[in-house]
């Protein structure tokens, strides 16, 4: 049966949107313009306030694009944590990874509510300082990882959660990308350089951790090995991760992560293997989820599949199946699960939203990518020693 729906059948929010500023998240930006669209996507939320870029021109245009008024845009973050008090809601964190440690702090030690743009930090101390922080001034904090917002990604979570693939064997999951192979690349400055964690997993190996947390419904690592390597233009610089792991309940997970594979813009794909069936989802056909039994049936299911059942979600559906869901769209699915904690931590309740990352969660992750970095490093040592 397929969803038969227009656009005016969508349920839109009732409630007020809840108003938001931006530190960072420039029109130049890799996120900014994405976060901006996806955030106001469904109407939960407004930008009315930011300090967008360091560049004043860069800034003032950004502002003039997003709607801002010229006297709710700053010229640094500190001045508008100091005057924006009272005003927001929450505010977004779209700087750089190395510096979010200090804002995020900061901003939570201001009183507001943080939305912070993954990685969270650089390594897992500068998580558990924020954590620490979150805890004593007593905010909201969330980490936006937007991969399991895609429907059919929740749908395969809905499918495992439900025993319909059987008791999980493998999970085979990689990210290739081609920018740091291409002929004249450019990644920013603080891109080309590691820290406790390679960047390349600051970039892309917290969502591998995050899209095998989200599928397995939380099963820890407990023997993992990593190899790292270079083959990119840019020298001494961490550009792909390979990761075998043991997880719990005897789980198997196998995972690539790096920016030198020509070809993949985002080969972002996730194979799940069970004693029933077996699952595939790739980033470049979101739509797509193929489906394969122990009784020999293969299949693919999208949103309009009689099978689906998450995806025809009416959230899901701003328009009916058969006119693609993308990057933004599962973006704005997000932040309608973080609007939706934001509210209820607002009125004095726990948020328990299940599709919206924790701190912890952030921990999680950065201190698997060290593990693996230290993995990597050992057997490299014992290699050559």
């Amino acid at each position: 049966m397929y969803l038969q729906m227009n656009m005016h059948e969508i349920t839109m929010p009732i409630t007020q949107s809840l108003n938001i500023a931006f530190i960072g998240g420039a029109v130049s930006s890799a996120v900014g313009h994405t976060h901006f669209n996806a955030s106001r996507l469904d109407g939960h939320f407004r930008v009315v306030a930011g300090c967008f870029s360091r560049d004043v021109e860069n800034n003032e245009k950004t502002a003039h694009i997003y709607g801002v008024s010229p006297q709710r845009t700053y010229t640094n973050w500190l001045s508008l944590l100091d005057q924006e008090r009272e005003q927001l809601d929450a505010v977004v964190i779209l700087t750089p990874t190395p510096s979010h440690v200090d804002i995020v702090i900061v901003a939570l030690e201001s009183g507001y509510n943080v939305i912070c743009e993954k990685a969270l930090g650089t390594s897992s101390e500068e998580c558990q300082r924020i954590i620490d922080a979150r805890n004593k001034f007593q905010q909201y904090l969330a980490v936006t990882f937007n991969y399991s917002g895609y429907p059919m990604v929740r749908e395969l979570r809905r499918m495992i959660s439900e025993g319909l693939l059987g008791t999980l064997h493998q999970i085979h999951i990689e990210m290739p990308q081609e920018g740091y192979l291409r002929d004249n690349a450019n990644p920013q400055y603080w891109r080309r350089c590691d820290y406790a964690v390679p960047t390349v997993s600051l970039d892309l190996g917290v969502h591998v951790h995050h899209l095998i947390d989200f599928l397995s419904n939380g099963l820890k690592p407990v023997l993992l090995s990593g190899e790292q390597a270079s083959y990119g233009k840019f020298r001494g610089i961490i550009d792909n991760v390979y990761c075998f792991a043991q997880y719990e309940k005897n789980l198997r997970v196998q995972a690539w992560w790096g920016k030198t594979a020509l070809g993949y813009r985002n080969g972002l794909r996730v194979r799940v293997f069970g004693d029933k069936a077996s699952a595939e989802w790739y980033q470049m056909k979101p739509e797509d989820l193929k489906w394969a039994d122990n009784e020999g049936r293969q299949y693919s299911i999208d949103r309009g599949s009689c099978e689906a059942k998450t995806a025809q979600e009416t959230r899901y559906n701003r328009f009916k199946a058969g006119h693609p869901s993308g990057f933004i769209e599962a973006f704005a699915n997000l932040y309608a699960d973080i609007a939706e904690d934001v509210r209820e931590f607002k009125a004095g309740k726990k948020p328990i939203n299940p599709f919206v990352y924790s701190a912890e969660k952030a921990l999680e992750g950065l201190s698997m990518m060290e593990s693996i970095n230290n993995a990597a490093i050992k057997k490299l040592v014992n290699t050559t020693g």
